[in-house]
């Protein structure tokens, strides 16, 4: 049985992730952009940071490679929304469904992690999105205002870890069922 995790990570958090996975199960890992042809492996892990709603390199991961229906996929995001929180699942699935062929995303088994932010490592352009959508929280009133906004109004300009390698128990279990 040929495996594959792929993930795509822009500061870290997601890669640090994908090599655990790796070592706990001695599947390959492999960046996003040096993945050529998908049609080899049986089992094809992905793992994707989120940014602005999108999983970094998932579509263009799919749309240069094709998928057979008896592939097994597992989509793995990695983001700083809780993702026990039923509102940012929906919001995390719809961009997935965005991004992806309908019968990839229908194949999918899915599971949501959470990541980490150093905001003096962030790039201009994040950098800017983070401080338009801090600016923009800010303003709510503090009574309509839900968990997730109060905690990155808290944690917004700092050194934030929400990396828990035991998130990815079910993953791995996953990994291990037959298709």
């Amino acid at each position: 049985m040929k495996e594959i995790i792929i993930y795509g990570s822009h500061y870290g958090s997601t890669e640090l992730y994908a090599k655990k996975l790796s070592e706990q199960t001695h599947i390959p890992a492999t960046p996003w952009d040096q993945i050529t042809d998908l049609s080899t492996f049986d089992t094809i892990v992905y793992i994707g940071g989120l940014y602005a709603g999108g999983v970094l390199g998932l579509r263009k991961t799919f749309a240069k490679c094709t998928m057979q229906s008896s592939q097994k996929l597992v989509i793995v995001t990695v983001g700083l929304a809780d993702p026990e929180d039923l509102q940012n699942q929906h919001n995390i699935r719809t961009s997935l469904h965005r991004q992806l062929p309908k019968e990839v995303y229908e194949q999918a088994k899915i599971f949501h992690l959470r990541g980490a932010i150093n905001y003096q490592k962030l790039n201009f352009g994040h950098k800017t999105m983070m401080n338009l959508l801090y600016q923009s929280v800010r303003k709510t009133p503090s009574k309509q205002q839900n968990a997730e906004n109060r905690a990155f109004i808290e944690t917004y300009g700092k050194q934030v870890s929400f990396i828990d390698f035991n998130a990815l128990q079910p993953i791995i279990k996953e990994l291990k069922q037959q298709f």
